[in-house]
């Protein structure tokens, strides 16, 4: 008869490697970290080459913005007990789904982020470079979860990403002059200064540096990026920055303070500040979508919107007490490498929200400038404008090229070369432009918005960064795959080294991108071959700088130097 313990031990010897293997395939496909919060359960996701790596999502970084923080300031977020279930994305910020008509999406409770990273740290040492990605939509639309920003291509380098929810529309940007309220404006790009505050206390439980921080987005995110690089209130919480297609001084960026539009649109005309806060403070978040939908807060340059930037004058915290181009021309910002450019059609895209057949030039000129629109003196800009761009002819869609031109000069291109001018002339770190010609399947925003003519469209470029719900297969060696491959290795390095092309000897790239000196407008044009250019200062550019000269606000700037 076999001795009882002899059995056990025999089946102990054959269970406990099991039970250990089961373990580890468990832990590496539910990995968990502890940070200042408490625990969190995460999952695992396999990158654009086949390899694996971690995946922490829905991660709040702040309190739930409702009840008595609704419009509020980001607070901290509470810890919790347990073990966080950070395997799915946490809900997107209030919007209109723009995929499905008439439905809205998401909730106030949205202040979520996602960390991905390809291993957890093994000592305190093990640490890498962060890209921190904020998310385009001009402050009212998208999120940044992996149907549009999938971190399948950064994540093939050798860095941890983070991606974030912030407030968008009137949730986010409503501002009160009343400073009893203590709204005073911001609260979507304060949110995105807790995101960074978050990302210095825990981002080294998943390998990231808190001292090696990198913030990147485009479009609205860009804008969020500049204003990042400009506010008081982030310094110190990032170390290089990317803005893609996006300027603080773009004409879109600044709106209206206060709520005397809001206040018409809810039949409240003429009513004090908290009167309107206490409407606002028992409208559903659909009524207060439904509210900022009937502002008709279109991004039309004349006139400012009413969701967007704000400079606060009655907080202790101000995001920004002065003008974006004031901070500028004084210095006094983070000093740190930048890096910034456009593609070469971005106009393109802004048929969807310059739809008129004919284009009316005095509706163009950004309100900032001080004209008043009807005036002598705005007629003859908008002349000079049309005549600049069409010559004798009148619009039609034969010129469709010209009126992208000249959409894109004034809503991106302007405001992107006057950042560059102004920051380098006072900048201690390096400055590196870009311009994108790449086009391949992946240019997915040009292929739904039907346009024919060459070019590369606004939004195109995240799509060689991210992964989302229309990304085509990528077949190895294909132009695409080339040029996702270099769009992220140019990336990472600049987030590695605030350098693009540290290695001259770089078999992909092949090129060396120099920065903005005095002598040289050194850029890189992305297309399928790298090539750097001395990119001189265009016609057109020229143009608006000599508007913004003779304009009110031009002349009240020059007088003030």
């Amino acid at each position: 008869m076999v001795d009882h313990y002899v059995v056990s031990a025999r089946l102990a010897a054959t269970i406990l490697p099991l039970v250990i293997f089961l373990n580890a395939v468990h832990s590496l496909a539910h990995p968990e970290v502890t940070i200042h919060q408490g625990t969190l359960r995460g999952s695992t996701g396999t990158d654009l080459r086949g390899n694996p790596f971690l995946k922490f999502q829905g991660i709040p970084y702040a309190k739930p913005p409702v009840g008595d923080l609704r419009f509020k300031a980001p607070v901290p977020p509470e810890k919790w007990t347990g073990v966080f279930d950070a395997t799915k994305e946490g809900s997107i910020c209030h919007q209109r789904d723009i995929f499905k008509k008439g439905d809205y999406g998401g909730s106030e409770n949205c202040l979520f982020l996602n960390v991905y990273t390809k291993k957890l740290p093994e000592d305190e040492k093990d640490l890498r470079p962060v890209m921190f990605w904020i998310h385009g939509g001009v402050f009212i639309l998208q999120h940044g979860g992996e149907e549009l920003h999938g971190p399948d291509f950064l994540i093939t380098e050798d860095v941890v990403v983070v991606t974030i929810n912030y407030r968008l529309g009137l949730l986010g940007f409503i501002s009160f002059d009343d400073p009893s309220l203590d709204i005073p404006g911001n609260a979507g790009l304060k949110d995105q200064v807790i995101a960074l505050k978050w990302v210095q206390k825990n981002i080294d439980k998943f390998g990231g540096d808190p001292n090696d921080v990198t913030i990147f987005g485009q479009s609205a995110g860009a804008v969020s990026v500049h204003l990042l690089v400009l506010s008081p209130l982030a310094k110190g919480l990032f170390h290089k920055a990317i803005a893609q297609s996006g300027s603080a001084i773009n004409p879109w960026v600044q709106a209206r303070k206060g709520v005397k539009r809001v206040a018409e649109v809810m039949g409240l005309e003429g009513a004090d500040d908290k009167t309107v806060f206490d409407a606002l403070t028992n409208k559903s978040k659909e009524e207060i979508l439904e509210i900022q939908e009937k502002m008709d807060d279109d991004i039309i340059p004349y006139k400012p919107r009413q969701v967007g930037l704000v400079i606060e004058t009655n907080s202790k915290e101000s995001f920004m007490f002065e003008q974006p181009i004031t901070i500028m021309m004084s210095g006094n910002f983070s000093h740190v490498p930048f890096l910034t450019g456009y593609t070469s059609l971005e106009g393109a895209t802004l048929d969807l929200v310059v739809k008129s057949e004919v284009l009316d030039f005095e509706k163009l000129i950004p309100w900032s400038l001080g004209y008043k629109i009807g005036s002598p003196e705005s007629k003859a800009v908008a002349a000079k404008l049309k005549k600049f761009y069409f010559g004798d002819e009148e619009y039609s869609r034969n010129f469709l090229k010209q009126k992208y031109d000249a959409l894109s000069d004034i809503y991106f291109l302007y405001g992107i070369y006057d950042t560059i001018m102004t920051q380098s002339a006072v900048s201690k770190a390096p400055i590196y432009l870009y311009w994108m010609t790449l086009e391949t399947k992946l240019n997915l925003f040009k292929m739904l918005l039907g346009v024919r003519i060459p070019g590369v469209c606004h939004c195109d470029d995240v799509f060689y960064l991210f992964k989302n719900f229309g990304t085509p297969k990528i077949v190895p060696g294909s132009v695409e795959d080339i040029g996702v491959t270099r769009f992220v290795r140019l990336w990472t390095n600049f987030a590695k080294f605030g350098n693009p092309t540290p290695d001259k000897n770089d078999d992909l790239l092949k090129v060396v991108w120099k920065p903005i000196t005095d002598r040289n407008m050194g850029c890189l044009e992305i297309g399928k071959e790298l090539q750097a250019r001395s990119k001189p200062v265009t016609e057109s550019l020229l143009l608006w700088k000599q508007v913004f000269a003779e304009s009110p606000a031009g002349k009240k700037q020059n007088d003030a130097v």
